[in-house]
């Protein structure tokens, strides 16, 4: 089992920043791939970011690239997501997710581990 626990959401002005981390316990960190997702009301969950066991390879949403960015300290067992530039549209709760194949993270469906999520609110 992994545990993950997400924190750093908030509400934030548009245009400002916030960093999400997700803090994982449980199995060896650095054999698990890691992603955010986003959900709001209505629409379905989306992938945000993923990044590779290693971190040496990330993914990116259309909508996140260029103003995000996805990193991890697998010595402190924790993923991290920079977001700036923020817009009301990413108005979402952000959820962290663990899983051993990174193409499973893109597909976003059956994943190994999911957080409980963190709310993040842009003000216009």
């Amino acid at each position: 089992q992994v545990q993950l626990v997400e924190s750093g959401g908030g509400l934030v002005q548009a245009g400002g920043s916030l960093r999400l981390s997700c803090a994982a316990s449980g199995r060896t960190f650095s054999n698990y791939a890691m992603a955010w997702f986003r959900r709001t009301p209505g629409k379905e969950r989306e992938v945000v970011a993923i990044i590779s066991m290693s971190g040496t390879v990330t993914y990116y949403s259309a909508s996140a690239k260029g103003r995000f960015t996805i990193s991890r300290d697998n010595t402190k067992s924790t993923v991290y997501l920079q977001m700036s530039s923020l817009k009301p549209e990413d108005t979402a709760v952000y959820y962290c997710a663990a899983d051993q194949i990174f193409n499973r993270l893109r597909a976003g469906g059956r994943v190994d581990y999911w957080g409980q999520g963190t709310q993040v609110t842009v003000s216009s």
